[in-house]
């Protein structure tokens, strides 16, 4: 941020005076965020390791969504005490929920094409609209405000029932429109319709037991009754840790469903629902809220209601999609998402929002406090993912070349920040213009390979690598900061204070190409392995594919991320050209800008800093020999635990036979030799054919278990069963010599 912005932080100042307390408790939102977010990691490890199934996990759901949050509500519709309830506020809430509502579902009837059109508004509307208020935002709320306003926590309470109950059913009659457009031979009228959407929510549990609680409120005069106040309570505190369990659980491989084709949906539904909604939420109650002749308490309900715009997407709205089979990529994805990304937008909106006085120096020093130690977290990530693209090679190939000069200029900004924060205050004039010009064309670089990137990805499409020329783009990447930085060096002037750049327009039009491009789905099934064998043709063909793997899905959400950020640089911008009295907002915005900026490294790191042959699969190697004590290969049939036996004896019995002859195959091998083999997703795809496994966590269980009973093997015998591209062997498998050409066959590369 420059010297202009610092200048213009003493209009933050609150009109109320720095008397006035703070209406917030910051000091315990953290470890909420911490305990909640932990909750829902563990959870998600949880379903990612395969120690609870999908099976599995929708009785867990089941139990949280029909038993558990059923009582919470009735326990609190019952002693909920409406004459603490400011009505103008809720009011407000709701309009600004309709507002959104309306803005979502009539730019997606204008946007969306005629085939789903009205599915798409449906869902899409009740996305952006309908937020985890139990699971996530309760805790919240009640960090931020038990000690205070401990009468908000009601509030969570009234508005999710009101909202489902008016605003679902109207997405729920777009998608019964839809479904009757898509059968096509309309036999449903339009009283049959209405039926099906009053029928879809008074069976949602939500709403049914608001009703039964606003019932019990009146007639049982706001107290539950001894007998039955121990088993109410017993299943209401059960809600908290199951459903936050239950939402780690289900983001579980939701990531996998979104498809190139929806990512600009994607963009558009989040930024509604984190940006849109809690700006609205805040601007209605200060127009309507007018029953507060109290301006803090006023400043309190209107901090309160953008914090509550900020609630991410609730689950439930993924079982919408998955009941009418509609938009499930998106919404998932879109749920994920809009859930992590919500934690850093809380803990900066409820940090500026509780201070009820800003200090400008106070504030430059948090900002560039906030920089410098996101800076450090991220350098060690970047050394990392650095050292992950050498060791596995790809640094060699497309594109991942230029996302190895994205991973150094993001490395060399945080380098830059870094000593910014030691020579900013100095004296040495010359170091302070090195510093500058590293950090700023680093960074500017940071903002100029993303969309290089998206064009090579366009340039590459059916592999036509001989249109990119890596000697350009490296020019491009690195020459245009380099000029832009020396303009600067030489038009400028000195100024105090620290750096904000916004050089970052050329991202746009090479990512809004990306997706306008398809590609081809072949990055999806890649194999992980290889053999001991370098004459192994079928380690030969594995390795072949691994080199074609250019992890295309992972480049499209890094450039879409990075591109949000751009969007929030952009704003930052923006805004102090047409306002020169910046507010709090404003001042979120800036420090989101500085996280975004400088803590890029943490983005390259999660998508790519975790490689899945060269560190997930050794780790879970050593992970499972330190578990079992020796390698399971090496157990006796009696050593093996019951499961297993009875396992592997009712497969050997029943199913081997039938299984070998319809996924076994003779595979080359060797250059004279072949072998009977078959991939690990085949037998996946089997168990769930022949209804020994319901879904793809328990086929995995299942060949585990094969596994351990030496009824399988893996082709080097190095690896656990997986639902992969690896190679498998029956048992006493053996090498059959042939008289075959050296000639890899052509089936080996399907």
């Amino acid at each position: 941020v420059n010297s202009f912005t610092a200048l213009h932080f003493r209009s933050v100042e609150d009109p109320d005076g720095p008397a006035l307390s703070s209406a917030m408790t910051i000091e315990k939102l953290f470890p909420a965020l911490l305990e909640c977010f932990g909750i829902i990691l563990c959870g998600y490890v949880a379903g990612r390791a395969n120690i609870i199934t999908p099976t599995q996990a929708k009785g867990l759901g089941n139990f949280v969504s029909k038993f558990a949050l059923p009582a919470l509500l009735f326990k609190n519709m019952v002693l909920l005490d409406f004459g603490d309830v400011i009505w103008s506020f809720l009011w407000s809430i709701l309009v600004a929920k309709v507002s959104v509502f309306v803005i979502v579902c009539v730019l997606t009837l204008i946007v969306a094409s005629p085939d789903s059109r009205y599915s798409k508004a449906g869902l899409f509307s009740i996305f952006a609209t309908q937020s985890n208020d139990f699971a996530l935002g309760y805790p919240i709320v009640e960090a931020l405000y038990q000690n205070t306003y401990p009468e908000y926590l009601q509030y969570i309470y009234l508005v999710a029932p009101v909202s489902l109950m008016l605003l679902n059913p109207i997405g729920f009659a777009f998608c019964e429109i839809q479904k009757w457009k898509d059968e096509g031979n309309h036999q449903q009228t339009k009283i049959l319709i209405a039926g099906l959407v009053v029928l879809q929510v008074l069976k949602n549990p939500i709403v049914f037991m608001v009703v039964i609680g606003i019932i019990a409120h009146f007639v049982l005069h706001q107290t539950i009754p001894a007998f039955m106040a121990e088993f109410v309570d017993g299943l209401a505190n059960s809600f908290g840790g199951a459903a936050l369990f239950y939402l780690g659980l289900s983001m579980v491989g939701q990531l996998r469903k979104l498809t190139r084709s929806t990512v600009v949906t994607l963009i558009l539904l989040i930024t509604a629902k984190l940006l849109l909604m809690p700006l609205i939420c805040k601007d209605m109650v200060d127009l309507l809220d007018n029953s507060n002749t109290s301006s803090l308490n006023h400043s309190s309900l209107s901090n309160y209601a953008f914090l509550y715009g900020v609630f991410p997407t609730a689950p439930s709205v993924a079982i919408y999609a998955v009941y009418y089979n509609a938009e499930l990529e998106v919404v998932t994805s879109g749920m994920v998402i809009s859930t992590f990304l919500s934690a850093p937008i809380m803990y900066v909106s409820a940090w500026l929002l509780s201070s009820r006085w800003m200090d400008p120096q106070f504030l430059m020093n948090s900002l560039q406090s906030v920089s410098f130690n996101i800076s450090i977290v991220s350098v060690v990530a970047m050394v990392w993912t650095i050292a992950v693209m050498i060791l596995s090679k790809k640094f060699k190939k497309l594109p991942h070349m230029f996302t190895v000069n994205l991973f150094v200029a993001q490395f060399l900004t945080c380098i830059g920040m870094i000593l910014w924060k030691f020579v900013v205050k100095g004296d040495s004039f010359i170091g302070q213009v090195l510093t500058f010009t590293l950090l700023c064309i680093s960074l500017y670089s940071t903002y100029v390979w993303p969309g290089l990137i998206a064009l090579s990805l366009v340039l590459m499409k059916n592999r036509k690598d001989t249109r990119v020329s890596p000697g350009v783009f490296v020019i491009i990447g690195w020459g245009v900061p380099t000029l832009v930085t020396a303009a600067l060096l030489i038009c400028g002037k000195k100024m105090s204070g620290t750096i904000d750049s916004s050089f970052f327009y050329v991202v746009f039009l090479f990512s809004w190409w990306l997706e306008s491009v398809k590609y081809p789905h072949d990055n999806c099934l890649k194999c992980e392995n290889r053999c001991e064998s370098t004459d192994c043709l079928l380690v030969q063909v594995e390795e072949l594919q691994q080199v074609a793997d250019r992890q295309v899905a992972r480049h499209v959400l890094l450039c879409l991320l990075l591109t949000v950020s751009l969007l929030a640089n952009l704003s930052s911008c923006l805004w102090l050209l047409f306002n020169r009295v910046p507010g709090r907002l404003y001042l979120e915005l800036v420090f989101f800008c500085a996280v975004a900026n400088y803590g890029q490294g943490l983005l390259s790191f999660a998508l790519f800093g975790l490689d899945k042959h060269l560190i997930i699969l050794p780790f879970k190697k050593r992970l499972r020999n330190l578990w079992y004590g020796k390698k399971q290969e090496e157990q006796l049939p009696s050593d093996l635990p019951e499961d297993v036996r009875m396992t592997t004896m009712q497969f050997i019995k029943y199913h081997k036979e039938q299984c070998f002859h319809d996924i076994v195959k003779k595979r080359r091998c060797g250059r004279r030799t072949v072998v009977d083999c078959f991939l690990g997703c085949e037998l996946v795809e089997w168990l769930q054919q022949v209804g020994l496994a319901q879904d793809c966590g328990e086929a995995v269980l299942y060949g585990i278990r094969l596994q351990q009973g030496g009824v399988l093997q893996c082709i080097n015998q190095e690896y656990g069963f997986q639902d992969s591209r690896l190679y498998y062997l029956p048992p006493k498998s053996i090498f059959i010599p042939t008289l075959y050409s050296t000639e890899i066959p052509s089936m080996l590369l399907h």
